[in-house]
């Protein structure tokens, strides 16, 4: 049985409340979000906006709570405003007609934080170009892994039989990056999930890793890097950027200046995507399990000064290393699955 938790957090501002929700608004939790809109409206609000950027999930009970609160806000001259809502929360407020609780504005509202100290927040939603980008929790990643699935397969109406077994080992293949310490993956939104970008750090003491952990450290002179294990990013003209931003979300994120990925040789179009996204092929990685050598690729974060150490050469090395066969030893993309 899954515990529900909903945290919630009022910033006043005036006549102004910002609640800032993190968590699941289900049958348990909806009764203390009802509780807290309501008194902020006895406290007399006259505007309350909602920050729905860190809620994995909302059903029918947690939709009536805003429609309620909405109509008494109604009542008094008040209102009441989602905003940075996820993509099931999106489609719930559609199919049931109340998108008029959305915020005209939604990527102008900005966090209790950003106010009280006027700077970005690490991990905080970031909205450019109608795109949203977020850090899901492992709890929010596991909601969403089967739209997260959908992303990296054919549309599910048109899967054919090979369709499904893949979808079905990518499912596991999240589940099982998603079990790794520092985890982490950031989705790209519109109204719906358009891309995501996931992976997890390696460092020194890294057992199953250390062969690649030593490598790298000897091409980067870094003993910390983030190890990317997925991409899936739209291949739209318009979105062509997605996947960069995704990459260097979660670096700042991680707050690590490089992220490692490996691909196989024989994945032209995968490396391919990763070169127009900025990453450097450092060669090929022997002694490791699984079909071939695969190539070592590094990205930096964007505005810093690290590079590959002059002393290496960048291009067709063969580096040595061992990995154990039961870890992530292959990096995935998909960059044209996506309409």
């Amino acid at each position: 049985m899954v515990v529900q938790r909903l945290d919630i957090h009022r910033h006043d501002r005036g006549e102004r409340a910002l609640v800032t929700l993190a968590g699941v608004i289900g049958s348990v939790t909806a009764p203390l979000l009802r509780a807290a809109l309501n008194q902020c409206l006895r406290d007399g609000v006259t505007a309350i906006d909602i920050d729905l950027a860190t809620v994995g999930s909302c059903d029918s009970k947690g939709l009536d709570v805003f429609l309620v609160a909405s109509q008494c806000a109604d009542r008094v001259h008040a209102s009441v405003r989602l905003h940075h809502p996820c993509a099931q929360i999106t489609r719930l407020l559609a199919v049931t007609g109340s998108a008029s609780l959305l915020s005209g504005v939604p990527d102008a509202l900005p966090s209790a934080d950003e106010q009280q100290d006027g700077g970005d927040l690490v991990g905080a939603p970031v909205v450019r170009d109608g795109i949203r980008l977020r850090r899901l929790t492992r709890q929010q990643a596991e909601d969403m892994s089967e739209d997260i699935a959908d992303l990296a397969v054919e549309p599910v109406a048109c899967l054919s039989a090979q369709a499904y077994r893949e979808r079905g080992g990518f499912l596991r293949w999240l589940t099982a990056n998603a079990g790794r310490p520092g985890f982490a993956l950031v989705a790209a939104e519109t109204t719906v999930l358009v891309g995501c970008a996931f992976g997890f750090p390696i460092g020194p003491g890294a057992r199953s890793e250390q062969g690649l952990q030593e490598s790298v450290q000897r091409l980067t002179g870094r003993t910390h890097f983030l190890f990317l294990t997925q991409v899936v990013a739209p291949h739209h003209t318009q979105h062509r950027d997605i996947g960069r931003r995704l990459q260097q979300r979660l670096l700042a994120d991680r707050r690590t200046a490089l992220g490692v990925s490996l691909l196989l040789t024989t994945d032209k179009a995968g490396q391919a995507a990763f070169k127009s996204w900025g990453w450097q092929n450092c060669g090929e990685m022997l002694g490791l399990p699984g079909r071939g050598a695969p190539r070592v690729l590094v990205l930096f974060q964007e505005g810093g000064s690290e590079r590959l150490r002059s002393g290496e050469r960048q291009g067709p090395e063969r580096l040595m290393g061992q990995v154990a066969p039961s870890s992530a030893t292959e990096s995935r993309v998909n960059v044209d699955r996506v309409g």
